[in-house]
């Protein structure tokens, strides 16, 4: 007898609770960079990982070709903003720029209906390799943006049982429970 994958079995078990389980929306995210919101993104793009393959044909097989993982790459993040006075980000470029490398981990969290973390990347020892300013148009009427280019050491997410441990962790310090002896 075939049984549930977990998404086909957390699905089944929502729907008999009347429960919705809507996909989350892109539009609501925050990023955080070693501890500090590092301000509203319009966008975040390059959340990505990739395996290559490599392939191999062996010798008098002709039906189908050996596939063999290789190294893992993780492209830049790219996050745009609009611009403001706040220049954290070009400070932190302009001093790789210097030669003073300085590699930070963050996070992107993605944010349910009610601005909670539903969801979250961390990305780690990233510097910034690009700074790209504003188009600056006479005939434009939209709002000038900044993008920043993270080239990182690569991206994680947790996993259920790390979230829920991560948010017992926290109600537990936010209830500062403590044993005397």
């Amino acid at each position: 007898m075939p049984s549930l994958g977990l998404n086909a079995a957390f699905g089944l078990v929502t729907n008999l609770l009347g429960i919705r389980a809507d996909p989350y929306q892109v539009f609501n995210f925050l990023v955080e960079i070693e501890g500090i919101l590092a301000g509203g993104f319009s966008e975040c793009s390059g959340l990505q990982v990739e395996t290559e393959v490599f392939e191999y044909r062996e010798g008098g097989l002709n039906d189908y070709m050996h596939h063999f993982a290789g190294p893992t790459k993780y492209p830049p993040l790219i996050l745009k903003h609009g611009l403001t006075q706040i220049d954290g980000l070009w400070s932190w470029h302009q001093d790789v720029v210097q030669g003073n490398i300085e590699r930070k981990n963050g996070t992107i969290y993605l944010l349910d209906k009610q601005r909670l973390p539903v969801m979250w990347w961390d990305f780690k020892e990233a510097i910034p390799v690009k700074w790209t300013g504003p188009e600056l148009r006479a005939d434009a009427g939209s709002v000038a943006t900044e993008s920043i280019e993270l080239s990182h050491h690569g991206l994680s997410r947790p996993t259920l049982g790390n979230m829920l441990a991560g948010i017992g962790a926290a109600i537990s310090g936010s209830l500062d429970i403590s044993i005397g002896i």
